[in-house]
């Protein structure tokens, strides 16, 4: 964790721990050390919910109150903020309306919202349902998910629910939400008072937190310019190519359907086109205009998945035999949740833009990168040793003071202040390294 805390503070980067768990009593010293432990190597700030912790010996440490507190009502934020807390996490269900209102009634703590990831069919920090039935506290980071099961639905006297078709809800995932998604509402987000967006990642991959955090990283720099970073990304970041179960923007402006998938708890992915005909192993499909399957690709027909294994025209070969029961999948939508070309290039690389200073001193030199995060200088002592090829010299310094490859940042501007010296490239390079660290 020191290491991590190190790396990300290079970057400008926040370390916020989560230590937002219901303890029992003889937790709280163990929990304490570890708050004193993480303050110790830096950590910037600890998310938490269990309130008793405020009655220990924390460090000075900053506080967040995480969604699990079920925040939100002005009432409950204003007396967070009484309790010392710089930050609420937001609970997902709130209206742009009732965070506004929440924002406008205490404009002095920091709003932290929700805008991707999974949802929770009960309130943050109120579902029982795992604990109740399996012994299991989502508050204790063990929820069963039961939300992602298959029920049949039957009313109080116990008889079978219709479906809008006319048929029995059988055995299907009636609790089961489709992802969070409100990338197209970051604007209103800010407007309404929220400082920070939340990105629900918990047992995600790495190229879903790739992906997914270069697809906000681009929206919110359209909407607010950041100089902090330059990103080389190999991808176009796309949502859907990643976990994902559909998108829901939840109760942001009311309540809009659909707000669950039904059909299956499992990430669906794009929707890539229909299946026209299943014999054995074999589809028979039409393609959405610009899709092109490769071996190894992940496809879903409602809850069930399966890889390619080979592509002719629009033939698919999978790797298990489909069956049609218990009802046809002819003119089923087709889905591709893994595309292995998207994930074999996704490559994402922050680099620090730096302006370079390099001048001339009494005794030698003196060297200096200053970001918008952290400045570096060194003076070195050396001869002025005039240049034949005075042009050479000054483009040498530049060059080779600008390779900064091995290191987070990348070169903005350069400024010499120097007459055309000569100096070798081993020297420069050198002093390079012996700079910036």
């Amino acid at each position: 964790m020191a290491e991590v805390v190190r790396y990300a503070h290079t970057y400008g980067v926040q370390v916020l721990v989560t230590l937002n768990t219901l303890l029992h009593d003889e937790e709280y010293a163990d929990a304490v050390a570890l708050a004193h432990a993480l303050y110790k190597i830096g950590v910037d700030a600890l998310i938490i919910q269990d309130l008793h912790l405020l009655d220990c010996d924390l460090p000075p440490i900053r506080l967040h109150a995480s969604t699990q507190c079920d925040n939100r009502t002005p009432e409950h934020v204003a007396h967070l903020l009484d309790l010392g807390f710089k930050r609420v996490v937001l609970a997902r269900e709130l209206s742009i309306d009732e965070i506004r209102a929440i924002h406008e009634a205490v404009p002095d703590i920091e709003l932290e919202a929700f805008v991707h990831g999974a949802l929770c069919v009960s309130y943050s920090g109120r579902c029982y349902i795992s604990e109740v039935l399996a012994n299991r506290s989502a508050n204790r980071g063990a929820c069963a998910q039961f939300c992602r099961m298959a029920y049949d639905v039957l009313d109080e006297s116990m008889n079978e629910v219709l479906n809008d078709a006319g048929q029995p809800i059988h055995q299907q995932h009636v609790l089961s939400l489709q992802d969070l998604d409100r990338s197209a509402y970051l604007n209103e987000l800010i407007d309404a008072g929220v400082t920070t967006f939340k990105i629900e990642g918990r047992l995600k991959d790495a190229d879903y937190v790739t992906n997914i955090t270069a697809y906000y990283r681009e929206k919110l720099d359209s909407i607010i310019p950041s100089f902090h970073h330059s990103i080389i990304r190999s991808f176009v970041p796309d949502p859907s190519k990643t976990f994902h179960r559909g998108a829901t923007d939840y109760f942001l402006h009311g309540r809009t359907r659909p707000m669950a998938n039904w059909n299956t708890p499992k990430s669906t992915g794009e929707y890539v086109g229909e299946v026209l005909e299943a014999r054995g192993n074999t589809l028979r499909v039409r393609l959405k205009e610009g899709v092109v399957l490769h071996n190894g690709d992940g496809l879903t027909i409602g809850s069930e998945g399966f890889s390619v294994n080979g592509v002719e025209g629009n033939i698919i070969k999978i790797n298990k035999t489909i069956t049609n029961n218990p009802s046809p999948i002819i003119f089923a939508p087709l889905y591709r949740n893994l595309d292995t070309e998207f994930t074999k290039n996704l490559h994402s690389e922050r680099r620090i833009p730096v302006d370079i200073v390099f001048r001339e001193t009494k005794e030698g030199f003196e060297l200096a990168y200053h970001s918008i995060i952290s400045s570096f200088h060194h003076s070195f002592s050396y001869p002025h040793e005039p240049a034949k090829n005075e042009a050479k010299a000054l483009d040498t310094i530049r060059t080779q003071l600008s390779k900064l490859g091995d290191t987070p940042y990348i070169a903005r501007e350069i400024t010499l202040d120097t007459k055309p010296y000569f100096i070798p490239i081993s020297i420069l390079n050198e002093w390079r390294r012996n700079t910036i660290i």
